[in-house]
């Protein structure tokens, strides 16, 4: 199968190509910069040099493509309601190249405004500006075979930086690891093992509507803020939501959820370590 991967290069979508190149598969990688599309030809992948932005080539390539992953998302969270129009606008490119040809579209999103504990099966908050998962069903009932995997709020390995290498800089930054109230939960996927969920996903036809890259699925907040405590030899406190300033919003939700579902449809049993294993080594902190 040749596959379609944007975001290529990132924390995420890397992990796919080469769970994908492993498998078998060819891959065409979507890179911004010549250094980025250097580490893909070197994985083994082909490469087009663009960005979201570049509308015309999304559509140009995935219509040649038997399949389409989207993992792309800005980094910026200062940007974030442009960061979702892009997005959107870059699924609705994948989604129109994609329309009467029967190939599979998967988009990413993650549990944000989702119920507490959630099911493959919930929707999202239709007020939420990220419109990953509503465009994706959108194109869904115009005949693309679309879907979604919905990410754990920690991605986590070696390398990670995403949101728990933004808590343990905040608790360097202020001399506490912190928590709200301590009766928040996250979900936690070891990297390669969120990949998986992607390359199965394709191999077994996209049959479902919605997937869930969920290992551990209900780790307490509190319990992350102590690993890391100890870790850096601070104390763990609760704090104010200003303590964590734009982060609050996710320092203080619930993000965990079932992927009982996912697990039943694609044989996908995760293999890493667990969030709070992995978080528990030495180089998590070396930066």
């Amino acid at each position: 199968m040749h596959v379609f991967v944007t975001g290529a290069t990132g924390w995420v979508g890397s992990a796919v190509v080469d769970d994908l190149l492993a498998a078998g598969h060819q891959v065409t990688g979507l890179a911004r910069s010549a250094d980025k599309a250097a580490s893909l030809t070197a994985a083994g992948a082909k490469v087009v040099q663009a960005t979201l932005d570049d509308l015309e080539t999304l559509r140009s390539v995935a219509s040649t493509a038997d399949a389409v992953i989207h993992t792309a998302w800005g980094s910026d969270y200062s940007t974030f309601i442009e960061n979702c129009e892009q997005d959107r606008r870059a699924i609705d490119a994948l989604g129109a190249a994609l329309e009467g040809s029967n190939h599979p579209l998967l988009v990413t999103s993650g549990l944000l405004g989702l119920p507490v504990g959630a099911t493959e099966s919930d929707l999202p908050n239709p007020a939420s500006p990220r419109r990953s998962e509503a465009t994706a069903r959108l194109w869904a009932e115009r005949g693309v075979r679309a879907a979604t995997v919905r990410l754990a709020p920690s991605v986590h390995g070696l390398g990670d930086h995403g949101f728990v290498p933004i808590l343990i800089r905040t608790a360097k930054q202020n001399g506490v690891s912190a928590y709200l109230d301590g009766e928040n939960r996250w979900a936690g996927v070891y990297r390669l093992d969120a990949a998986r969920v992607f390359r199965l996903a394709l191999e077994q036809g996209v049959t479902e509507s919605v997937y869930h890259a969920v290992a551990d699925e209900t780790v307490p907040f509190k319990a992350i803020a102590e690993v890391i405590g100890s870790r850096l030899g601070l104390p763990v406190e609760p704090r104010a939501p200003e303590h964590f300033g734009w982060f609050a919003h996710f320092a203080g939700a619930n993000l965990s959820a079932s992927s009982a579902r996912t697990r039943e449809r694609l044989g996908w049993t995760p293999e890493g370590p667990s969030l709070l294993a992995d978080l528990d080594q030495p180089a998590y902190y070396a930066g």
